[in-house]
């Protein structure tokens, strides 16, 4: 897909990888619609001279609202970056948590999709693009709702792909390791800690920590070329691979990892 001229909503959109798909898309001659629950996203697409919404795309009501924008300012969806996502609680987390995580990780993708898919498969044509994570492959040490979500937002984007790719609907999954953004890194004032702090040097110290707009590019040529899995760390489909081919020793090996991490953590 060529998206020179396409009309595009990302979400999550005020900065990080969705900041920089809108700049990339907007290179290439793409309309967007920056989505995003922070009120900085007004600032970001002023900077491209984009179009934007302000809400939240973990209701249901939310993300019938985005696209009902979407349709008033740009017309027919082209695109949907499903990028909008959190880090959630550390270690299994309560009800309330796993309730939030879901909604955004994984709950606004399905809401969109049930919005978009039917007008595409009329049309013959869209493209839904999900931000999930190498923990979708593989597994996130320290929380287990991001693993959860990141797993099945991952198996969303492939059933969508083997339902609808004969009627003209393409899928494209992100998942990288470490991308130098606010979910990888938190609040500087609030470092990290114990399992929260494991978690982080699980993704930051596997492999190099890139920047979203390399990401981006990377997202954009894989979307171009119509391919479904986009790895910027090449390195992890080793890994799934190694996982696949004797699951017992890669769940030896990540109880391993992740004790060498938590005595990091704690100083040890």
């Amino acid at each position: 897909m060529d998206v020179n001229g396409r009309n595009a909503v990302v979400t999550g959109a005020a900065g990080g990888i969705g900041a920089a798909l809108s700049s990339a898309l907007t290179a290439r001659g793409a309309h967007v619609l920056l989505a995003d629950i922070d009120p900085a996203v007004a600032q970001t697409a002023e900077g491209l001279d984009q179009m934007h919404w302000t809400g939240d795309v973990a209701s249901a009501e939310g993300v019938a609202d985005l696209l009902d924008t979407a349709r008033s300012q740009l017309g027919e969806v082209d695109l949907y970056f499903a990028n909008a996502g959190i880090g959630g609680a550390s270690g299994l987390g309560d009800d309330e948590d796993w309730d939030t995580v879901l909604d955004v990780n994984l709950r606004a993708h399905i809401r969109a999709a049930q919005r978009l898919i039917p007008d595409w498969t009329a049309r013959g044509a869209g493209y839904f693009v999900a931000t999930a994570s190498a923990a979708g492959l593989l597994t996130q040490i320290g929380s287990a709702g991001y693993s959860v979500t990141k797993h099945a937002a991952l198996a969303f984007a492939e059933w969508l792909s083997v339902t609808y790719g004969d009627e003209g609907v393409r899928v494209s999954v992100l998942a990288p390791m470490g991308v130098n953004t606010k979910i990888l890194w938190g609040d500087p004032d609030n470092p990290k800690t114990g399992d929260a702090l494991a978690a982080q040097k699980a993704v930051s110290e596997a492999g190099s920590v890139l920047d979203p707009e390399d990401v981006a590019r990377m997202v954009l040529d894989a979307v171009e070329q119509e391919e479904f899995l986009i790895l910027p760390h090449p390195e992890v489909l080793d890994m799934y691979r190694m996982k696949g081919s004797d699951y017992d020793r890669w769940l030896t090996g990540m109880r391993r990892y992740q004790a060498k991490l938590r005595k990091i953590a704690q100083g040890e």
